[in-house]
């Protein structure tokens, strides 16, 4: 089986009569259930793109602080089951007070983030301090990303229904693009992408074209990302959040308007 890809393609066809009576075909994209299983156990159920699902359980695990790197995993193996797909992976020697403390008792929809986390501690938790990596960032060149990545949304030029992610280096540029109908998924699968070809974060920033919500600066914050860059403003909590943990926020929005809402030193 194809563990990147399994549903291949994660695309629907439908037929829409527009109000010219023409009919035409649209594409929509896929969204299946996805359950994370780690020996033998369900981690979190979420509804998810059908592909690059080796990146995404790798970056979940990953910033769910399952797992320090992408070589602790065995697997993941990708079974279909009739209402979903499973992410079977194996660990050794994990605590299982650690399982416990992150394991989702809820189903998480598209849009949901901390569901099913059911301690508020786990909710509020602590974060590794980004302040000791201070990589220029030109804003010009930020922006420029941006762009890029959006170009580079092949499944959303398709859809216009699926968010992505990425990641841009000022030495390597965008490294890494990842699309899924759940803002979350697509930043762990980039996150995943970057672990599994063992390229460091702390050099440059996360992209994204969602709202900067709290779990997105703490999937950035374990992965060790100090910028995060977004078409869309933070939450409050979120830039006091990134502030606290030495991330660097900034808006790209429109062709001129640039807001900076933690640590602004980070840029030029």
């Amino acid at each position: 089986m194809n563990n990147e890809n399994p549903l291949q393609p994660p695309l629907e066809m439908r037929q829409i009569r527009l109000g010219t009576g023409v009919v035409r075909e649209a594409v929509l994209a896929e969204e299946t259930a996805v359950a994370v299983t780690v020996n033998g156990s369900t981690m979190a159920v979420l509804m998810a793109t059908p592909r690059d699902l080796t990146d995404f359980a790798t970056g979940f695990l990953l910033t769910e602080g399952i797992i320090a790197g992408a070589g602790e995993i065995d697997g993941p193996e990708v079974v279909e089951h009739p209402n979903g797909l499973e992410l079977r992976v194996w660990l050794e020697g994990l605590p299982a007070e650690v399982f416990a403390a992150r394991q989702r008792r809820l189903t998480g929809g598209v849009g949901c983030g901390l569901c099913g986390i059911d301690s508020l501690s786990e909710a509020a938790r602590d974060l590794p301090d980004q302040s000791a990596f201070l990589p220029r960032m030109n804003l010009d060149a930020l922006r420029g990303a941006m762009t890029e990545m959006r170009a580079r949304q092949e499944l959303h030029q398709e859809t216009r229904a699926v968010h992505a992610a990425g990641f841009f280096d000022a030495k390597h540029g965008l490294m890494a693009v990842r699309e899924d109908v759940g803002r979350h998924n697509a930043l762990d699968k980039t996150i995943g992408h970057m672990a599994r070809h063992s390229a460091p974060m702390r050099t440059g920033a996360v992209l994204l074209t969602s709202r900067i919500s709290v779990e997105m600066v703490q999937k950035s914050a374990m992965a060790r990302a100090p910028v995060i860059a977004s078409v869309s403003a933070p939450t409050a909590h979120a830039a006091r959040l990134a502030q606290s943990a030495g991330i660097s926020i900034v808006q790209l929005a429109g062709d001129q308007e640039i807001r900076i809402f933690s640590c602004p030193e980070r840029f030029d």
